[in-house]
């Protein structure tokens, strides 16, 4: 293009003038007729002469036309040519008895603002004339109001916002805006019809969430929806009598994993709403019908619960951090909590409601119990909550004090409460054994993060319903989540073939490991066995997952300090601050933590080794955040650490990881002493902990050490080409990162105990050295490795020996010969000394610990097994449900269609009736056709993929499908399908490529079950 600027240019002067079109009009070849008319929208560019021009815009009143002046050519409207509209009849028919409308009547179309002159029909021709809103209604105009209608807006501009406000999250004033710079762009204002525009807009897509639920086709009509009726549903979810077989119920044990439900819930503080109207004056036209809940009963619930606390978390600062309060001053909605399911996303409904102190228990188990009333009692469910350790706590008891509407009687035995893979890294290890999904039967490999995605789409709707009224935030949100639901119902074949290709892949990988590692260990395996079913069945018996730690582990610890707390508090003794002393160590000893993962991390990136993905900025931004909190709180508890940072050089660029803490230890005595410079208690607090810091660094330190040893064995005897190589090289260097982790952990405690106590021989714990970090195995290697020198040594000697007996060679003398002693005895000796970190007194014998760590690899391998196998298991159930849902919505379209009282209506509503329903019926039969395609169809690469859809859609030109559900329905020639193909290309699904693999870390999983991952 770049060589062809000028010729390009030239062609768009060239159409600034009349091109080669002649004086004469072509349509009339009338001389007497000047053409000066030509339309911007029709194609060709033609001049025509005014009647001309009329005639063929008679069908086409608000397209735009230019007049050539003589000179250049300037806008023009059909109206000022002298075009009136008739309402209620066909194009180019007039009415006998017309009734003129608003002088001033304004049309809101995709091109612009229009005045134009509209003429009403008022005879009898066809029956009883229509008023003017329904005559508007028929030729495809919504009007503003049903009583003399002045201004309206077409279906095509409606459906125009609703896609670009959808899809791009255009808000309502930038859309209008541009519809006046279309209108004129030289700063002319058109008439306003900015407030009328929403109040449409608002309307008209209400209207189509009806429609598209088939509300017009029950007898009950509009007022007979029910709660969450207007809502898209998973269709693989399980749902018994629409998609499960009978007898589902009474299922095998073995079966049951494919009988469950899925369910996410979470909070967004992005959708906040200003303190601005009210439901009186701005009601939902539908709230309750869809996903948010009903609006009354909810804010009454409400007003009678005043004594719940803050929800908090067991992850450190962040159980000190109301973060959920923050920045709500001055709004009356602070966000919303909502439920989804967990594998497919969908929301829920009536599974959205507002929020307005944070995320208390009050929100989220009115929300969480909204979503059971829609969801069959005997279904099995797991429940995800990035907060489900605290909040499942009396969730019993606190859902029967739910109003009548929503009350519920659960029984736990059909629940299991988890923590979504992603967040559970940040609680504590009790929860991350308690609540992990990989150690759930029946969980199969999902994430439980599904929620985290709907977020981050809906966070542009927040800007334009801030300072929305609550009935229009609703409205909008509902028809969000809607379109959302949509989509993932388009994308749902790609997103199963994916996720089940995948599934069989590690599925045969990790039964292959898993089969490998158990013939290793097959005297201790019927054991092992028996622990993890009975743990299993009752989760009182032995842990099978868990390490076990000689002495008090950290948590022990901490809860021991804070009962001390408490039993101080009840005795009178004034708290210095809300925050107790021990819960101040324990959150500057996670920011410790923090600040070693966060240096580990950044390593590993500048080395390009296996964190090229790390966004360490935002790690950062977190870390310093944290920080600012905790000198807050060092201002009550250590004012001397204050003093100490403000007078100490700070480095030109110093990262969040090495900012000082500057925790008790930290200080000098003086510091310390005299109970001004920093608390007293605090000291002792600190070595407490340090203390259980070394126990628990040195128990899995130990356990990471074992699991190196067997990945360097499982990489010598089965690594064998550069790709796998390279994996095994990966998986090593994660292994070391977290080997450096608990060796650092254990380093910095001792550190500060030294510090506490003055005197590193009165710690009761060794120094920690580089050469001390060594695998149990290391001894035998060497002893190994020195026997084989041994051997070569023999072997050299004797053939020199030979050569001398053959003269080849002069005679040793006798200061030359080797000392037997040097040369077999020593190197085996020398080595064969075992680091302190596996004989350490006080701690298990060796034999117990390398039990214990077997124990563990063994029972997480066999987990992620089993879980691989239920994926596939799961997955092919849930392509099994996918045709059987789409021929029960087939079938109940055809129903409705079948059910018009054709006689009762006119002929010409019956047969619209009848042609919507045939229509949405052959709409889900497309769809059950697409995805058995997509199911066994050859797996193609994105380029190949793309060639064959552009062909099929060239094949299926001109034949309405699924993807006209929100575009053909109202005259709007749009491919929504579009979504779906490009989840499937990796756009918009892509962020499931890592969940459904389920650990992220799946390939050191694949050696021996080694789940590298866990703390």
């Amino acid at each position: 293009m770049l060589h062809l600027r000028d010729t390009y240019l030239g062609i768009l002067l060239w159409r600034a003038g009349r091109g080669n079109s002649g004086e004469t009009c072509p349509q009339c070849n009338d001389d007497t007729k000047m053409a000066s008319y030509r339309c911007r929208e029709c194609g060709g560019g033609v001049l025509l002469c005014r009647e001309c021009c009329l005639d063929k815009h008679a069908d086409a009143p608000l397209h735009i036309l230019d007049e050539w002046s003589g000179v250049y050519f300037f806008k023009r409207t059909l109206r000022e040519l002298g075009q009136r509209i008739q309402m209620g009849h066909p194009p180019y028919e007039s009415c006998d008895m017309p009734r003129r409308g608003h002088q001033d009547f304004v049309v809101i179309h995709r091109n612009g603002i229009h005045t134009v002159d509209v003429d009403f029909c008022g005879c009898d021709r066809h029956g009883r004339a229509d008023d003017p809103h329904i005559q508007l209604l028929k030729a495809g105009w919504y009007p503003a109001t049903d009583d003399r209608p002045q201004t309206c807006a077409t279906f095509e501009v409606l459906d125009h916002f609703q896609l670009h406000a959808l899809q791009a999250k255009t808000s309502a004033y930038d859309f209008y805006a541009v519809l006046e710079r279309l209108t004129d762009g030289t700063g002319v204002k058109p008439p306003d019809r900015y407030q009328v525009f929403l109040r449409m807009a608002r309307e008209f897509r209400h209207l189509l969430m009806l429609l598209r639920a088939g509300r017009p086709y029950d007898p009950a009509g509009v007022w007979g929806t029910g709660p969450g009726e207007l809502a898209v549903l998973c269709p693989v979810c399980p749902r018994p009598g629409v998609n499960l077989p009978e007898g589902w119920e009474n299922a095998p044990e073995e079966d049951q994993c494919l009988y469950i439900i899925f369910l996410a819930m979470d909070a967004c503080f992005r959708l906040k709403r200003r303190m601005i109207s009210s439901e009186l004056r701005d009601p939902g036209l539908g709230t309750g019908w869809a996903y948010m809940l009903e609006t009354t009963p909810y804010r009454r619930y409400l007003l009678t619960v005043t004594d719940q606390k803050e929800m908090s978390t067991c992850s450190g600062l962040a159980a000190l951090d109301h973060a959920n309060t923050k920045f709500s001053k001055g709004y009356s909605t602070t966000g919303v909590g909502m439920g989804v399911c967990a594998r497919h996303e969908f929301v829920q409904p009536n599974g959205v409601g507002d929020l307005q102190k944070g995320e208390r228990y009050a929100n989220m188990d009115y929300i969480f119990a909204s979503i059971l009333r829609h969801l069959h009692p005997l279904l099995r469910k797991i429940i995800s909550y990035d907060i489900v350790c605290q909040w499942w706590k009396d969730l019993v008891e606190r859902l029967k004090k739910l109003p009548p509407m929503v009350r519920i009687s659960i029984v736990l035995d059909l629940f299991r409460f988890v923590i979504p893979k992603m967040h559970i890294h940040s609680h504590t290890l009790l929860c991350q054994l308690l609540f992990s999904l990989n150690l759930v039967p029946g969980s199969a490999n999902t994430d439980g993060e599904g929620i985290e995605r709907p977020w981050s789409w809906i966070g542009g709707l927040a800007g334009s319903t801030r300072a929305s009224g609550p009935g229009a935030r609703a409205d909008a949100i509902d028809c969000h989540w809607n379109y959302w639901n949509w989509t993932k119902l388009l994308g749902l074949p790609a997103l199963l073939r994916r996720r089940l290709d995948n599934a069989k892949i590690e599925a045969a990988k990790h039964a292959e490991a898993f089969t490998a590692f158990t013939m290793e260990q097959s005297d201790r395996v019927p054991q092992w066995k028996a622990m993890v079913d009975a743990f299993e069945k009752d989760g009182t018996q032995k842990n099978p997952y868990e390490a076990e730690i000689k002495g008090l582990t950290e948590m022990q610890v901490r809860l021991q300090l804070a009962a001390v707390e408490d039993k101080e508090v009840e005795a009178g003794v004034p708290a210095v601050h809300e925050v107790s002393p021990s819960t101040f160590i324990a959150a500057g000893l996670d920011l410790e933590d923090e600040q070693r993962r966060v240096r580990i991390q950044a390593e590993l990136k500048k080395s390009k080794s296996t964190a090229l993905q790390i966004n360490l900025r935002t790690m950062r931004r977190s870390l310093n955040q944290r920080i600012l909190k905790f000198r807050k709180l060092q201002a009550t508890y250590q004012p001397a650490s204050l003093v100490f940072l403000r007078t100490r050089e700070v480095p030109a660029k110093e990262m969040a990881e090495d900012v000082p803490l500057l925790l008790p230890s930290a200080l000098t005595a003086a510091q310390r002493g005299g109970g001004t410079g920093c608390m007293a208690g605090l000291q002792e607090i600190e070595r407490v902990m340090r203390d259980s810091q070394c126990r628990a660094a040195l128990v899995r330190l130990r356990n990471q050490l074992h699991v190196k040893s067997r990945l360097l064995l499982y990489k010598k005897n089965h690594a064998r080409h550069q790709g796998m190589n390279t994996r095994s090289r990966t998986i090593v260097a994660r292994n070391e990162s977290k080997i450096r982790l608990e060796s650092e952990k254990y380093q910095d405690a001792w550190r500060a105990l030294v510090a506490l106590d003055g005197n590193e021989h009165t710690v009761g714990w060794p120094k920690l050295k580089k050469e001390d970090i060594r695998c149990m195995q290391d001894s035998e290697e060497l002893s190994k490795k020195a026997e084989k020198q041994r051997k070569g040594l023999e072997r050299r000697m004797a053939r020199e020996a030979a050569l001398r007996d053959e003269g080849e060679l002069p005679p040793l003398q006798e200061e030359e010969a080797p000392d037997d002693d040097d040369v077999f005895t020593r190197p085996g000796e020398n080595v064969r000394q075992v680091s302190w970190i596996w004989t350490l007194a006080g701690t298990a014998g060796t034999d117990a610990e390398l039990e214990d760590a077997l124990r563990i690899e063994w029972a997480k391998s066999f987990a992620r097994t089993r879980r691989w196998n239920e994926e596939v298991r799961l997955l092919n159930e849930e392509w099994r449900r996918l045709p059987v849902s789409y021929a029960h919505r087939e079938q109940q379209w055809l129903d409705r269609a079948v059910a018009v009282p054709v006689g009762e209506i006119s002929d010409e509503l019956a047969e619209g009736m009848i042609a919507y329903a045939s229509k949405h019926a052959q709409m889900y039969r497309r769809l059950a056709a697409r995805a058995e395609t997509t199911r066994t169809e050859l797996k193609l690469r994105k380029g190949e993929r793309r060639v064959q859809r552009v062909a099929e859609d060239e094949l299926m030109t001109g034949v309405e499908g699924p993807e006209d559900w929100w575009a053909a329905d109202n005259g709007v020639d749009g491919n929504i399908a579009n979504v779906a193909e490009e989840e499937e290309d990796g756009n918009i699904a892509e962020e499931d490529d890592d969940d459904e693999r389920g650990d992220i870390d799946s390939e050191e999983e694949l050696l021996l079950g080694g789940e590298v991952d866990e703390d």
